[in-house]
């Protein structure tokens, strides 16, 4: 298994998780990390990225306020920092990797459509109103 995720949970609206992404792909800054989450019914959404070479990242405009993504290279682990949570973030919350920009995000433009390389297993988050 080359990602594993892990933070999920059932919180209240208004509280926070840390997700976790634990990367056992090598080497780890020859990919881009990307979060997206699936809630049920609805499409795939993309809610971030953060490039290997440099730290570099971006979060979706409808979530940059709320969300962050970063990433610890000795342990080889993106986080995706979760705040001011509502119901309707509830959703299956996937990291992905990304290898086809030699280590960089995809462009956020098509962030949504780009395949990565490799998924996660997905983690719950729930939020309850």
């Amino acid at each position: 298994v080359q990602l594993v995720e892990s933070g999920g949970g059932l919180v209240q609206a208004g509280g926070s998780l840390r997700l976790s992404c634990v990367v056992h792909l090598f080497p780890f800054d020859n990919f881009a990390i990307s979060w997206f989450r699936q809630a049920p019914g609805k499409e795939r959404e993309g809610v971030s990225c953060i490039s290997g070479p440099d730290g570099n990242s971006y979060v979706a405009d409808s979530m940059k306020d709320r969300f962050t993504t970063s990433s610890d290279n000795a342990k080889n682990t993106v986080y995706l920092q979760l705040n001011t949570l509502s119901p309707e973030d509830t959703a299956v919350y996937y990291c992905a990797a990304v290898n086809g920009f030699s280590g960089y995000c995809p462009p956020d433009s098509i962030h949504n459509e780009y395949e990565p390389d490799y998924w996660g297993q997905g983690t719950q988050v729930t939020v309850s109103a």
